[in-house]
């Protein structure tokens, strides 16, 4: 399976990108702060650390004090980017996120490392499928989800220029480019990867390259599909979700949780505003344990399983 292929020539570890990207701002910026829950290694800031060894702060393995923490500076004037493995940043601390980053509208920047099943074996209790359900409600809080290196560039970078909450989420997991051309990161606004009418697939974060593959094989039967890269979970694309729905049937594909998470979140507004089949690609709750590449093979995360879910969907299509 590609999206497994940590070796393959051009798929990149996004966590790269994003601490190069933050370094670059940091020079120019002196209100950059990172601040981590004994998570330097796993957030890639050794070398932010070197060059700014005053402006990062390490709370240890304590989270609820490592958003506290963050408020705090963003309340003094600094830029905090609060990074942590994502199961923990937004599960042990979400009462924080909810009422010290969103309730307060500060100026915030949290980094959810590691997110979605990137951590494998180790099973549910660091498994981060929920964190939509979770951040999806609150609604000043902009949840980005960055599908290759170039739009995770172009993430970090508007976060830091944004006067707001915000929630970026990382994968460990190395993926492709999607080589678009002509790109421009606008949050809030779906990114066309494909063009067709017969359906749409939308699709966010590591799963949108698999998304692409997938309407690659639906075109060699005939068959025309719209893949969309909705990188902004919150606030999210109507105007793109409408034209969506009007190809007839839509599949949501997430390395999440199909409750409350993307395909949740199409599912109520084609439910409010055009009623059409939604086939949900994700994953339904606990998962048992087991390597990524297995994991998503077992629940259709690949090219094929996209491939079965459009043909599910256009079964049903009106």
């Amino acid at each position: 399976m590609a999206h497994a292929a940590p070796s393959a020539a051009g798929f990149q570890d996004c966590r790269n990108i994003w601490v190069s990207t933050l370094e670059q701002l940091a020079e120019s910026d002196p209100r950059i702060v990172a601040v981590v829950n004994d998570s330097i290694g796993s957030s890639k800031l050794n070398s932010f650390q070197k060059k700014f060894p005053d402006r990062i702060i390490n709370v240890g393995i304590a989270e609820q004090v490592l958003v506290g923490v963050g408020a705090g500076l963003a309340n003094g004037g600094r830029i905090p980017f609060v990074s942590a493995a994502s199961c923990f940043l937004t599960g042990r601390a979400l009462e924080q996120v909810k009422a010290d980053i969103a309730y307060a509208g500060f100026n915030v920047k949290l980094v959810g490392q590691s997110s979605g099943i990137a951590y494998g074996e180790l099973g549910a209790t660091h498994h981060s499928i929920e964190d939509f359900a979770w951040l999806r409600p609150l609604t000043n809080l902009t949840v980005i989800v960055p599908a290759d290196a170039w739009e995770t560039a172009e993430a970090v970078k508007w976060a830091a220029g944004h006067e707001g909450p915000v929630y970026l989420r990382l994968s460990r997991m190395p993926v492709p480019d999607l080589g678009i051309l002509n790109r421009a990161f606008r949050p809030g606004h779906a990114e066309t990867v494909r063009q067709g009418d017969d359906l749409t697939i939308i699709a966010c974060g590591t799963t949108v390259h698999l998304a692409a593959a997938a309407a690659d094989r639906l075109k060699t039967g005939g068959i025309a599909a719209r893949v969309l890269n909705f990188s902004t979970i919150n606030p999210l694309d109507e105007a793109a979700l409408h034209e969506a729905a009007a190809t007839g049937a839509i599949v949501t594909v997430e390395e999440a949780s199909i409750r409350g998470g993307l395909g949740g979140a199409v599912a109520e507004y084609t439910a409010a505003h055009k009623p059409v089949p939604v086939e949900r690609v994700g994953f339904p709750g606990f998962l048992p344990t087991g390597s990524v590449e297995w994991l998503f093979r077992e629940y259709g995360l690949t090219p094929e399983g996209i491939e079965a879910a459009a043909r599910r969907a256009l079964a049903r299509k009106a």
